[in-house]
């Protein structure tokens, strides 16, 4: 498999126990889970993110009043993609916590999710949708190295 290039903004914002999360996504780990995710050259800005700030997002931009694990901006998917990935830290830890992995393993399987999104994968349109993006987020992360995200 050939991967495809990628220019990766990597931010992360003021909160709480940000430095354990800035530990466990080094820039290299991060361009190497979205490049799998790749069907097309990208360029990509990842922002971790507070419950505050995750939760004004996802009420300003979906109409939900409360912080989700990742949100999706997708401008542009032709002839690069480019998009923005919001995750938001506390969401994540706590989601990991729940399900028994590991913080960096959720993180992955949020990074591939969400660019799966930024190129037009749906899980919310068919059921069917949802299966087919499973069943590829499961496979990018088991080339990665890491266990079905489904499975737990």
């Amino acid at each position: 498999m050939t991967l495809k290039k990628l220019s990766l903004s990597l931010q992360f914002g003021r909160f709480d126990g940000a430095a354990a999360h800035r530990a466990v996504l080094p820039r290299h780990k991060v361009t190497r889970w979205i490049r799998h995710a790749l069907a097309t050259d990208a360029e990509i800005t990842v922002r971790i993110v507070g419950a505050e700030e995750g939760r004004q997002l996802n009420r300003d931009y979906r109409q939900r009043d409360y912080a989700t694990n990742v949100l999706t901006f997708d401008y542009t998917q032709e002839p690069v993609v480019t998009a923005d990935l919001v995750l938001c830290a506390p969401v994540v830890e706590r989601e990991a916590r729940e399900q028994n992995k590991s913080l960096q393993e959720h993180y992955a399987h949020l990074l591939v999710h969400g660019t799966l999104h930024a190129q037009g994968w749906d899980h919310e349109t068919s059921a069917a949708d949802a299966d087919g993006m499973e069943a590829y987020e499961t496979a990018i992360l088991q080339e990665l190295g890491f266990a079905d995200p489904y499975a737990r």
